[in-house]
């Protein structure tokens, strides 16, 4: 017999286990990993299409949200969008500059 009496937090730890786990359990290391490409929106963030890319943060944030919930397809269609409305916003951003650029130095003074 043991010297120790089993208490129910020992009971816990061992209910807790990767051994004691079923089929039908989802852990996190078996949900896929998703991009929610909040580093590419926040880039373009610094590009002036200002309501372009706001869109594409908040795209990106809800992809975050959504994965955290559990639903994986929502937040991997989410993060898709996000990595599409930020591309289009750098893409506008930089049709801006060039044009302000072109603009500027083909000025006559």
């Amino acid at each position: 017999m043991s010297q120790f009496p089993l208490s129910s937090d020992f009971k816990n730890a061992l209910d807790s286990s990767p051994e004691a786990k079923t089929e039908n359990e989802k852990t996190e290391e078996d949900l896929p990993r998703h991009e929610n490409y909040l580093w590419l929106t926040i880039f373009s963030c610094f590009c002036p299409a200002y309501p372009i890319n706001i869109v594409a943060l908040v795209f990106s944030v809800m992809s975050l949200h959504s994965y955290n919930e559990g639903d994986v397809e929502g937040a991997r269609r989410l993060g898709q969008n996000a990595k599409w409305v930020a591309i289009a916003s750098i893409i506008i951003g930089l049709l801006i500059i060039s044009i302000t650029c072109a603009v500027h130095f083909t000025k006559q003074m």
